[in-house]
């Protein structure tokens, strides 16, 4: 069975940082598009950032400059550095892979292959 498992979430004050991880049991986990959502309760996942089996990489507007993903296929793991948090990035973040890279530009991480249960990101003001 697969598992992804994110782990790395916490409490931190506005401007902080934060890196979020997420190990895989994936066989042929240098094959998969990576990325990583973000949910607010009563709101739909957000796409944040993803990353292609070759390390092109795509954020949303809002994280472009703060955050980074970035993957080491020999950990069959995928990062999130979060820098300059602010209030908003406040949200549950889940990890996601799928074999496609295309796919993850619908934003809908319930077409993905998989997804992790995620992890509590709260940043104060």
């Amino acid at each position: 069975q697969v598992q992804l498992v994110e782990s790395g979430g916490g409490l931190v004050q506005a401007g902080g940082s934060l890196r979020l991880s997420c190990a895989a049991s994936l066989l042929t986990f240098s094959t998969y598009a990576m990325g990583w959502f973000r949910q607010v309760a009563g709101k739909e996942h957000e796409l944040v950032a993803a990353i292609t089996w070759n390390s092109n990489t795509y954020y949303t507007d809002s994280v472009k400059g703060r955050f980074t993903i970035s993957r080491d296929n020999a950990k069959n793991t995928v990062y999130l550095q979060m820098n300059s948090l602010k209030p908003e990035d406040t949200a549950v973040y889940h990890c996601a892979a799928d074999h496609h890279y295309s796919d993850y530009m619908r934003g809908d991480i319930r077409s993905l292959d998989y997804w992790g249960q995620g992890t509590q990101v709260t940043v104060s003001s």
